[in-house]
């Protein structure tokens, strides 16, 4: 290694933030900007064409207003390299600076070298944690790439631009990209688990068939597995424990795109190009994106970047220099320090510009709108984002709660953000399951969740639905167990949510009692029409299509086998079908994902109001119906269109979740059978098809009935 006076011809810039190719002066070299405020120094350290060979390092001269900065002649695109941080160590005021642990770039576009095994590098003695590790540790961390920026974003540009879907079309479907297509028998080999394998020609013809417009990919972003799931040997297989926030996981991609170690232009491709195909199927992308934490953990993890380059800049702290762990992971991120909002904000455009993404659902979002303890709806973070002109165009969905004070704020993001509504969640579930539910609280779930979402310029469509997504029970495991079983994650059984809402239909687990069985199918498409005919926005949990278990396991986000990926060979096919035909039914019927809130009132021109609710007898329900915690039916007319259609069509939707049966008396005219989750098969395409069904109509549940008519003239009256 080469201690010599550094070669800087000049000061450089304190921006753009990270290691840039740049001419200074009409001399080509690279700009070197790092946020490190409370430090002594910064050192930039070179490395070899190996990663492994330090070749030079180099102090940067100036500090403007915390930003360390330099250029250094002669070098380019290519480079490989690191950082060191040179200051106090006093974690009692929250300094850790340890110049002998190399640092990872925050602003890193490439990653190459070791990747296992990084929670081990710590900054502390095994022996002492209150003193620093003296040992290099280089030879044990990735080093950073310096891209042709120009280039990547020239490629990004290429990318077939997305669709931009209305929210009112979408249909998300949520799905991790190994567990997707490791074990399908018809993407190629090579192709399986991989960001290829995503827009390979089988899962695309999935997709279409299914009638999903948006994929929600569980986190691409470079990640790594914590402390204790090394030592249990398990992975940390959903990804949200983020390293870089610019760099795709190499782990994703194909083996040949992995097989240059020192250069990872190969998995940017492939990731480009499953956007691009993705795209031109008319799919969006979005990314499961986690900037509420790091894989640096809590004051026992791994110094890996932002710890060692300035702590108390980057991370929320006490006033013991103690972490504030509102992600519940260890630390959070300082969303009150502009350096941490420009790092989100520049990992943002960079996905959209430079990979063609088409949205982000912020894990724990929370998190972000906290200056300190408190959430802010308008904070540093959510303002920079509505005003920026590159996010204009892009879909944002937050995760509402974090573990911090007041964590829970589902509802109080601005327009145009929607949000997961785990209410919506919790309340199908009830009542379908046989848990306490009201009609009335179910009917605000089904009308877009009101009391929620109705404030502001919102509509229905802020609300995100879900019966289920990665965290927690499959809907074949949701009906399949009374009880998790998570005993395969090492922490006897402990963790996970133990107040799931599932239920079992009387046996726990596998079974071949056909009565069982059929009522478990019953549960499963009553749960999945009701999400699909619901206002709002669908979101589909990837698997639930297929009949996928975990075998009662409602926390496998160490669970990188069979356990996870989806078994394509064993699909539930009848399911899948149904699934794909309703999804074609939200779509085909705009009373099913209508735009704007139902009031019950006459529209101009109208004959029926928007909305009409109805009890068995056709009667309106009273104040004390609404209320019942014995009553499980739930009768609406929509009457509401789009375009050409805006006069033309009304529509019955029926839930009922008893077993017992009851009559209901339809309103006058002709009404066709559009949907019975009673059974699989009952699903028609629309009205021509559907038969007529006479009135009083016999229902027995659990079911969810769909029905339509044409509209009759004005002046017809309903019964």
């Amino acid at each position: 290694m080469n201690e010599a006076a550094p070669s800087i011809c000049a000061s450089g810039r304190p921006w753009p933030m990270g290691v840039t190719a740049c001419v200074c002066e009409g001399v080509s070299g690279l700009n070197v900007a790092v946020y490190a405020r409370n430090a002594s120094a910064v050192e930039l350290c070179l490395f070899d064409a190996t990663g492994e060979l330090e070749t030079a390092r180099i102090r940067l001269p100036m500090c403007s207003d915390g930003v360390w900065h330099g250029f250094v002649p002669g070098l380019g695109v290519g480079q490989r390299y690191g950082l060191r941080a040179h200051g106090a160590w006093a974690p009692q005021s929250g300094q850790r600076f340890n110049p002998a642990r190399l640092l990872i770039d925050p602003w890193a576009r490439s990653l190459c070298g070791p990747l296992t095994a990084l929670a081990l590098q710590t900054g502390y003695r095994a022996d002492a944690p209150d003193q620093p590790d003296s040992e290099d540790n280089a030879q044990h961390m990735p080093k950073a790439r310096v891209l042709d920026l120009a280039a990547e974003l020239r490629a990004g540009a290429a990318i077939t631009p997305g669709p931009q879907t209305a929210l009112a079309k979408t249909v998300l479907y949520e799905a991790q990209v190994k567990a997707l297509t490791a074990l399908h028998p018809d993407v190629p080999l090579e192709q399986r688990g991989t960001f290829a394998g995503v827009a390979s020609a089988a899962m695309l013809s999935h997709y279409q068939r299914l009638g999903i417009t948006a994929l929600c990919l569980l986190p691409v972003h470079m990640h790594q597995a914590e402390r204790h799931l090394i030592e249990r040997g398990l992975a940390n297989h959903w990804g949200y424990n983020t390293l870089s926030f610019f760099v795709p996981d190499a782990r994703f991609a194909t083996p040949s795109a992995r097989a240059t170690a020192h250069d990872d232009a190969a998995v940017r491709a492939e990731f480009r190009a499953m956007v691009d195909s993705l795209h031109r199927s008319g799919i969006e992308v979005i990314l499961d994106v986690v900037y509420n934490h790091t894989a640096e953990g809590d004051a026992l993890g791994p110094t890996l970047s932002w710890r060692g380059l300035d702590n108390p800049s980057w991370y929320a702290l006490d006033e013991q220099g103690g972490y504030l762990n509102a992600s519940g992971c260890g630390n959070t991120l300082n969303m009150g320090e502009p350096r941490v909002v420009q790092m989100v904000m520049d990992s943002l455009r960079w996905w959209v510009q430079a990979f063609g993404v088409d949205g982000f659902r912020f894990d724990l979002a929370v998190s972000l709108g906290r200056t300190g303890a408190h959430f802010d709806a308008n904070g540093p973070l959510f303002a920079a984002i509505a005003q920026d002109p590159v996010l204009a165009h892009v879909k944002f969905i937050a995760e509402p709660w974090d573990l911090g004070p007041q964590g829970y704020q589902i509802g109080h993001f601005a327009a145009p953000w929607a949000e997961w509504n785990d209410q919506f969640r919790d309340t199908a579930r009830a009542w379908w399951l046989g848990h306490d539910c009201t009609p009335g609280r179910m009917a605000r779930r089904l009308m877009g969740s009101s009391d929620l979402f109705h404030s502001g310029a919102r509509t229905p469509l802020a609300s995100v639905n879900l019966i289920t997504a990665h965290d927690g029970f499959t809907l074949a495991d949701l009906t399949a167990y009374q009880n998790k079983h998570n005993q395969a994650n090492g922490e006897e059984n402990r963790d996970g949510h133990d107040h799931n809402l599932s239920a079992n239909a009387g046996h726990e687990g596998p079974t071949d009692d056909p009565a069982v069985l059929q009522r478990r199918g019953q549960w499963r498409r009553a749960l999945l029409a009701t999400l699909l005919c619901a206002q709002g926005t669908p979101q589909l949990l990837a698997g639930d299509e297929l009949g996928h278990s975990q075998r009662g396991n409602n926390n496998a986000y160490c669970q990188d086998n069979s356990l996870t990926w989806l078994d394509w060979a064993q699909a539930d096919q009848e399911l899948t079908a149904f699934v794909a035909k309703v999804v074609h039914l939200r779509q085909r019927y705009p009373g099913l994902r209508h735009p704007r809130w139902f009031n019950g009132a006459v529209p101009d021109g109208a004959t029926w109001p928007d909305i009409e609710w109805r009890s068995a007898s056709g009667q309106t329900p009273d104040a004390a119906d609404w209320e019942r915690h014995d009553q499980r039916l739930l009768v609406c007319v929509i009457s509401v269109g789009e375009g050409a259609q805006a006069a033309q069509e009304r529509l019955l939707l029926v839930l009922y979740a008893d077993t017992s049966p009851i009559e209901l008396r339809l309103p006058v005219g002709p009404w066709q059978l559009l949907l019975s989750s009673a059974q699989a098969g009952h699903v028609h395409a629309d009205a021509a098809t559907g038969p007529n069904m006479a009135s009083p109509l016999h229902v027995s549940g659990p079911t969810l009935l769909l029905l339509v008519q044409k509209l009759a003239p004005a002046n017809e009256a309903t019964s």
